[in-house]
């Protein structure tokens, strides 16, 4: 029997996660974000999902060890698991035992940890994210998107309907730009809320998202970040009034878009010829 296969009898004969969680009274906690998943059918959906887990999983907030106990599961090379709720560490004892080398905990914040640079790799994301700082996570991640080979990430319906818009669909909007720029996007299925604990009062999604070996258009992060924030900040105007104070129409038409166009309208490639010449604009009236 090989360690792998040692190591997953060991995993399996572990407490069942609803009975780990009683017994240690670890409630979820709504100031983190937390809503369980105990249905070990889901989670290993989840992780197959990902594809083959070789090289470095990054999970965020494991929580009771749901995610992370698929993942091993389903023969990840090595979890790293960022937890910054210090109740985690005594819950997932027997699971940090049963994994050995396979499975590194760290106490962390995942919104100031450099994720990019931990492990070997091919390096993935699997988490199941807090609702409440899940774009911004996503934003930071993208900045880094050469650094992984995918991001396997739960939103709430409505957030992966924004990522993986298109020009014109009424989701469209800054993150799905900021994605599209970078990275290839797609909903790979839906999660009811009641297989959540507690459950939300939303339907949540997996989506998959493969960075890009390089951006689709030239342009800087920083200028797209705040092109797009100015222009779907007004999203009902025309470009050429949301636009005004850094140009307006005659940025549009260097740009070659139609000042009468909406921002839902544009695709990302005019996005990044507006972040260009607004980034030029800006440096010869400093």
């Amino acid at each position: 029997m090989t360690d792998k296969q040692q190591m997953i009898e060991r995993i399996e004969a572990l407490q069942p996660l609803r009975q780990l969680v009683d017994s240690m009274d670890m409630r979820a906690r709504k100031s983190l974000g937390q809503n369980f998943l105990f249905d070990l059918n889901l989670t290993r959906r989840i992780a197959r999902s990902a594809g083959a887990l070789s090289g470095t999983t990054i999970e965020i907030g494991p929580g009771p060890g749901g995610l992370t106990r698929a993942l091993l599961l389903e023969g990840a090379d090595h979890v790293i698991a960022i937890e910054k709720d210090r109740r985690a560490a005594d819950v997932l004892a027997g699971l940090t035992s049963a994994a050995g080398s396979r499975l590194s905990l760290i106490e962390a914040d995942a919104m100031t940890s450099a994720i990019w640079e931990m492990g070997d790799a091919p390096r993935r994301i699997i988490a199941n994210l807090p609702y409440n700082i899940a774009t911004t996570l996503l934003i930071s991640w993208l900045g880094h998107a050469n650094a992984f080979a995918s991001m396997t990430l739960m939103f709430q319906r409505e957030v992966a309907e924004r990522i993986t818009a298109k020009p014109g669909d009424t989701a469209y909007g800054r993150l799905s730009v900021l994605t599209g720029w970078l990275a290839d996007s797609e909903i790979l299925f839906d999660v009811p809320a009641s297989a959540f604990v507690p459950a939300p009062k939303i339907t949540s999604s997996i989506v998959q998202i493969v960075p890009l070996d390089s951006p689709r258009y030239p342009c800087s992060q920083k200028a797209l970040e705040d092109i797009t924030r100015i222009a779907f900040g007004q999203r009902r105007k025309m470009l050429r009034s949301s636009l005004k104070k850094i140009g307006g129409e005659t940025l549009l038409n260097a740009a070659g878009i139609d000042p009468e166009k909406r921002p839902q309208d544009i695709d990302i490639e005019s996005f990044c010829k507006l972040a260009l010449l607004a980034e030029v604009a800006a440096k010869q009236t400093a």
